[in-house]
């Protein structure tokens, strides 16, 4: 009898662990075994290396986003450094809008995209992952036609970059340009 349980309960505890790993879901897996999940959804890792994420370079409302992404302290350029961008695409639900940027060895960074969609009662967003070496950040930018703005968050996380702080949107209604930095 003894001989039988063990094989029982063999049986049992592999079904069990059988069926946790069927209803693990693809994006908590992922999530899991990442060192940190991305806060915001729409986020794709495997998205292509472009500076340029206009779906029309005539028609509809682009943004030009630059910057400097800067070390902890805000004094330092950081080069070599990867930055994820992400937003929903103008006129839809869908984030199909997403590409990922090197900087430069003065940690400037640049991108040309169409104006993106925003979710009801919100603002407009672009959303941000700045890796260097082992460090991860996460922020978000908000745009509007009148200018750009940051989160309470990023304004904890950043304000050692004093002056450079605030996001600068200047241009006119069909083409903007915003200077964002970040530190990380």
């Amino acid at each position: 009898m003894n001989h039988n349980s063990s094989r029982r309960l063999f049986l049992r505890n592999t079904a069990m662990v059988t069926t946790g790993i069927a209803l693990f879901s693809s994006t908590s897996a992922i999530n899991a075994f990442t060192k940190e999940a991305c806060p915001f959804e729409g986020y794709n890792p495997y998205a292509e290396e472009t500076s340029d994420l206009r779906t029309s370079s005539i028609y509809g409302k682009h943004l030009s986003v630059e910057g400097i992404i800067f070390d902890k302290t805000g004094t330092f350029p950081l080069s070599n450094t990867s930055v994820e961008v992400w937003h929903l695409s103008p006129n839809s639900n869908k984030y199909k809008h997403q590409a990922i940027l090197k900087t430069n060895n003065k940690g400037e960074y640049n991108f040309v995209t169409d104006f993106p969609n925003k979710e009801t009662g919100k603002m407009s967003r672009i959303y941000f992952k700045v890796s260097n070496n082992s460090k991860t950040y996460f922020t978000e930018l908000l745009v509007n036609d009148f200018g750009a703005h940051i989160t309470g968050k990023h304004w904890e996380e950043n304000y050692q970059l004093k002056e450079k702080l605030f996001p600068l949107k200047e241009g006119a209604s069909n083409f903007s340009t915003v200077q964002f930095n970040i530190s990380i």
